[in-house]
């Protein structure tokens, strides 16, 4: 198999397999636990965290274009996640009840950070086929938002070794698998609370995995075309990849579950990071 093809296809398994999973238990369940998906996410948070700062970064600077590129391309991919993430926000949440004055100014739950919340509010309304339609590409650009970066985090990864799959980005992909597995299960129960069949529902949500596997290839096809490439790659992808633990992942976990849990489990996955980078 090829370096296109094996990259390819580990970011499928980890984007759409992931997010098909989550939607498949939050099918059958059409439940999830807070305490549970909380602690995950804070864990995966921890190490993706570890992977970007003790990895990736270091692979960014050891290109030798200098540190203000380095620096100007993570400020690049957080300034831009944030503000296309700032554009829906402000575009959506006014349409959803429950966001009001009074609600936290980040989400508290993986149905309002992929704003499928959004999508099932138009379904429970029985809105026209236009108005579903436009919340439902909202959301599918909303969920490429988080997705985008994870890819590109996995193709700079596989560039900077040389185009061989190096545990990094084995380890990377393992956790946007398993970060995918609750964010599916966010996608698809609103859907189907809003009426949407089951079926539909579970295949919609494994084809809002698709933007991992165009992240990877973004982030690989850049970081192959010479230092400046993967430098800026790598800082894009890591920027972006800070922005959504930091600015999301993290108050998200907290909100869902309030207790020091989030935080030990955070830690525990920086150090399993630095376990898996270093050993």
């Amino acid at each position: 198999m090829g370096v296109i093809e094996t990259l390819l296809l580990t970011t499928a398994i980890a984007g759409v397999v992931g997010t098909g999973v989550g939607g498949l238990i939050g099918a059958l369940m059409q439940k999830n636990s807070n305490r549970t998906v909380s602690l995950l996410l804070s864990f995966a948070g921890g190490v993706m965290l570890s992977v970007v700062c003790f990895d990736l970064i270091i692979e960014a600077i050891e290109t030798n274009v200098g540190l203000p590129i380095v620096i100007g391309s993570i400020a690049l991919g957080v300034g831009i996640i944030f503000l296309l993430n700032h554009l829906i926000d402000k575009k959506t949440n006014p349409e959803v009840p429950h966001i009001g004055p009074d609600h936290p100014k980040t989400a508290d739950d993986l149905d309002e950070l992929i704003h499928s919340d959004h999508l099932g509010q138009h379904y429970s309304q029985r809105d026209n086929r236009f108005a579903l339609f436009i919340a439902g590409i909202v959301m599918a650009c909303a969920i490429a938002l988080h997705n985008v970066p994870e890819g590109m985090t996995i193709g700079a990864s596989y560039a900077s070794n040389n185009g061989v799959m190096g545990s990094a980005a084995l380890v990377l992909a393992v956790l946007i698998g398993l970060h995918n597995i609750p964010e599916g299960m966010a996608v698809s129960v609103p859907l189907i609370s809003g009426g949407m069949g089951k079926g539909k529902a579970v295949l919609l949500t494994a084809c809002s995995g698709i933007p991992t596997i165009i992240g990877a290839l973004l982030g690989y096809l850049l970081g192959d075309i010479g230092a400046v490439g993967l430098a800026l790659s790598l800082g894009f992808a890591s920027g972006a990849m800070l922005y959504v633990v930091f600015g999301e992942i993290f108050p998200q976990a907290i909100l869902m579950y309030h207790s020091k849990l989030p935080a030990f489990f955070s830690i525990i996955g920086v150090l399993v990071g630095l376990i898996i980078i270093f050993a």
